[in-house]
């Protein structure tokens, strides 16, 4: 894992123009590969910022991108919160099922416990996710409740930092 690069564009693209990837996310497929260029300069901001945002998730093998990972600080109200750190992840469909998504969020919730010395992480994902809520479940999280987005039911997570075990 590490922070997203310019250069990482083409790769964002393929990720966030894919409509299986995207399609509990509730904002639609970019379709301009200049787009990506426009999300990696927003999470280079986060990092300015907030001191945290989003990373690459990069295969040893290949040494490509094949998604991102980590916590972002939220300062937009969701579900009633705001000013929270949330971790979040997105991966290429032939990447999943592989144990990626779990162990870049145990990083990252390593990091958020133990080196930002955060007490409570949230996540949210749509209820009808399966994949995602199953890592989230599996991650110790627990579903505290749910709201509606345009899109549908998204649970809503929290993770106390007394809870969390890295072993999960």
């Amino acid at each position: 894992m590490r922070k997203l690069e310019e250069n990482d564009y083409e790769r964002l693209f393929l990720l966030d123009s894919d409509p299986k990837v995207m399609k509990y996310i509730g904002v639609p497929v970019l379709k301009d590969v200049n787009q990506s260029k426009d999300v990696i300069r927003m999470i280079q901001k986060q990092y300015k910022d907030n001191g945290i945002g989003r990373f690459a998730v990069i295969e040893k093998e290949s040494n490509l991108l094949i998604g991102w990972s980590g916590l972002k600080f939220l300062t937009k109200e969701i579900n009633d919160y705001n000013n929270i750190y949330e971790l979040g992840y997105r991966f290429l469909p032939e990447y999943w099922g592989k144990g990626y998504a779990t162990e870049s969020a145990k990083a990252a919730l390593d990091y958020g416990f133990n080196d930002l010395n955060i007490d409570i992480i949230y996540a949210m994902a749509h209820s009808e996710n399966d994949g995602s809520n199953h890592i989230l479940q599996k991650l110790g999280f627990e579903r505290t409740g749910e709201f509606i987005e345009p899109d549908g039911t998204c649970f809503w997570y929290e993770l106390q930092r007394e809870k969390y075990s890295s072993k999960s």
